[in-house]
């Protein structure tokens, strides 16, 4: 190899090698960026002098899950955000699958403007419709129920859980469901017994997104909800913060990390669906 081509490559092995290291630092900022906070939650819930700063511990000590780990404190909120959460997310994945079945399995001409018209709905900041829906609430005798909130929790979930869930029942085939139909099953018995099992991953990617945009959502409950028996949990995490700016930051992240816990719960309980794919290998041989 003569040696111009011999610099050439130089050249050019040094590029590579500075953009996969410029690729490298930036990759590593951003995980410093999700790693820190997190680090601080768990540091400092073991802190019992814990402040801003991220750093370990001196003295291990659990006296700040002590001093939560109380009923009005945790367990009410707690159990109030499972039975909101729980429940819009239930409603949300039954009323997205009965929608989505049309809109995948039968053609029509209004299918592309709903569609479209329910992306449209996705982009609407939940704050420009509070207002109405207040006002809406409070004619309907809804303010302050949990019933009520599980219903806009539901319906301000639903767009886009309609868009995701159709995704995924177009990959499941028709035929599958015409051999059903043959042997006199009705659509419903179709999508129950046939598409949603086969779209199990789906089903719980939907969940799991419902469930975690609702469980984090503050402002909802908030306004809709008075009495603080009903509170979440999402909405009582703003009692640490005190009037003239005193916070208990260890407790605060004994908080989190027990706010946070069920939703890395139902995480882990469906990761091998998220993982999987369509049962579909032998189903339409034959």
């Amino acid at each position: 190899m003569c040696a111009c081509c011999a610099r050439r490559s130089d050249v050019v092995f040094s590029r590579r090698t500075l953009r996969r290291l410029a690729a490298d630092a930036g990759l590593l900022f951003a995980a410093a960026a999700f790693v820190l906070p997190l680090a601080w939650v768990v540091l400092s819930s073991l802190d019992a002098q814990a402040d801003l700063q991220v750093k370990v511990p001196g003295e291990l000590t659990l006296d700040n899950f002590d001093a939560v780990l109380e009923p009005e404190i945790t367990f009410t909120p707690l159990l109030n955000s499972l039975i909101l959460c729980g429940g819009a997310t239930a409603l949300t994945v039954a009323c997205a699958a009965l929608a989505a079945y049309p809109l995948s399995r039968f053609r029509s001409r209004f299918n592309r403007p709903f569609l479209l018209t329910i992306l449209f709905a996705t982009s609407l900041p939940i704050t420009a419709i509070m207002v109405p829906v207040y006002a809406l609430f409070v004619q309907v005798d809804l303010i302050d129920t949990m019933h009520g909130t599980i219903f806009f929790f539901a319906a301000s979930q639903l767009p886009f859980a309609i868009w995701l869930m159709k995704n995924f029942m177009d990959g499941v085939p028709k035929s599958l469901e015409e051999a059903a139909w043959t042997d006199g099953a009705s659509a419903f018995q179709s999508l129950l017994r046939i598409v949603l099992p086969l779209m199990g991953p789906g089903v719980a990617v939907v969940t799991v997104f419902s469930f975690v945009m609702m469980w984090g959502n503050f402002f909802v409950p908030f306004m809709l909800l008075v009495s603080p028996d009903q509170m979440p949990a999402s909405v009582s995490i703003n009692d640490f913060f005190g009037n003239r700016g005193t916070v208990v930051y260890g407790q605060l992240a004994a908080f989190s990390v027990i706010y946070s816990t069920p939703v890395i719960l139902l995480y882990v309980l469906i990761s091998r669906r998220l993982g999987g794919g369509f049962a579909l290998g032998g189903a339409i041989k034959g």
